[in-house]
């Protein structure tokens, strides 16, 4: 609902607690991440898509998200180290940061 409406720092709201009883949560941490993202909060954002990464080392998609951020951080030479893990893991430059995750994927 958050999203579909771009509130995404009432999403951010949601989830954080969501993510903080259940570190091990992807499918909660994956959305925290991309709320932090489009609602600038972009050193969260960094942070939430570095955990993604280290608790699904094989996602190409968060490597590319974490590319991203890095690059709106104006970290271009970070940005690149993972752009090119993701590319090494089939995935291509992400123009919009996009999830699609259903409130199944969130239940632990």
């Amino acid at each position: 609902m958050f999203f579909e409406a771009k509130d995404y720092s009432s999403a951010a709201r949601i989830l954080a607690p969501v993510v903080a009883e259940d570190a091990a949560n992807r499918a909660a941490l994956e959305l925290l991440a991309r709320a932090y993202f489009h609602s600038a909060q972009l050193s969260r954002a960094e942070d939430a898509f570095r955990r993604l990464v280290e608790l699904d080392p094989g996602n190409g998609w968060a490597y590319e998200a974490l590319a991203r951020t890095l690059e709106r951080r104006s970290d271009g030479a970070g940005a690149a180290r993972f752009r090119k893990l993701a590319q090494a893991m089939g995935v291509g430059r992400a123009e919009e940061i996009e999830v699609s995750v259903t409130a199944a994927n969130l239940v632990g």
